[in-house]
């Protein structure tokens, strides 16, 4: 069965033509980012996008990963395999960048794969309550969960704060886009965006950056609730293989740069 089916089975699918634009928005975001950290000298003066353009990217990219989890796949799982491949391919090139701590480091893939996965479970706990789920196996399944969390967090790029993203994105997305009959149900679905703002304002530390992770936070947010209605179809679609392989690509050809420079 899928998410979709098991959040809100009566509603209709919301458009998703704004992820065409996120895609192309979210790949340059990230990649002046990761220029600006690993490639480009710092007498370049270009540090500044690393506390700005660059905060866009990561929420970006949990937002699109929660909106296709919640919205257009019937398997959020196997979903989550498929992001889970893309960041073993990049773990290596991702390895080769120089970092100021030492230690295994995971990339985002994992982040977001382990949020999808979150997500998935959260949001089915309902549906399999009302077909009988024990008290107790719930609380083992939780008691689980946070014993993922807490352990993946220090190893995954975004820690513990990013791991909460997806999960967050799609409670709040749910609630959004829902209709909302009642003061009391609008009231609520203006509560669920509040996780999810709260939690990418914590993820930062300059008021910079705050600010543009809140906002894309924010946008996506708005999308779920009825914005996704204004957004057209992009004009130059991203070629499926070039979203598939740009990451680990780009992480490759930064460290063949660093290599021979």
């Amino acid at each position: 069965m899928s998410l979709a089916a098991n959040a809100d089975a009566g509603v209709a699918r919301p458009s998703s033509a704004w992820t065409g634009w996120g895609q192309w928005l979210a790949l340059i975001t990230m990649t002046l980012d990761h220029l600006s950290r690993y490639a480009v000298p710092e007498a370049w003066g270009l540090d500044w996008i690393d506390s700005s353009l660059g905060r866009i990217a990561f929420p970006l990219f949990a937002a699109m990963v929660a909106w296709h989890g919640l919205f257009n796949t019937r398997d959020p799982l196997r979903y989550a395999r498929r992001v889970l491949v893309i960041g073993l391919v990049a773990q290596l090139p991702y390895a080769l960048m120089p970092r100021d701590i030492d230690g295994l480091i995971l990339n985002i893939c994992f982040t977001l794969s382990l949020g999808l996965i979150g997500g998935a479970w959260l949001l089915s706990l309902p549906a399999r309550r009302g077909r009988g789920l024990a008290a107790w196996q719930m609380t083992a399944e939780a008691i689980a969960a946070l014993a993922v969390w807490g352990l993946a967090g220090p190893v995954v790029e975004y820690g513990h704060l990013g791991l909460l993203m997806i999960p967050l994105y799609m409670l709040a997305m749910q609630r959004l886009h829902a209709p909302a009959a009642t003061p009391d149900a609008r009231l609520l679905g203006l509560m669920s965006a509040l996780p999810v703002l709260v939690t990418a304002g914590l993820m930062n530390s300059s008021p910079m950056a705050k600010a543009f992770t809140v906002a894309t936070c924010l946008v996506a947010l708005l999308l779920a609730a009825g914005a996704h209605r204004l957004s057209p179809r992009v004009p130059f679609t991203m070629p499926r293989r070039l979203w598939l392989a740009w990451y680990p690509a780009h992480f490759a050809a930064i460290a063949l740069w660093l290599t021979l420079v």
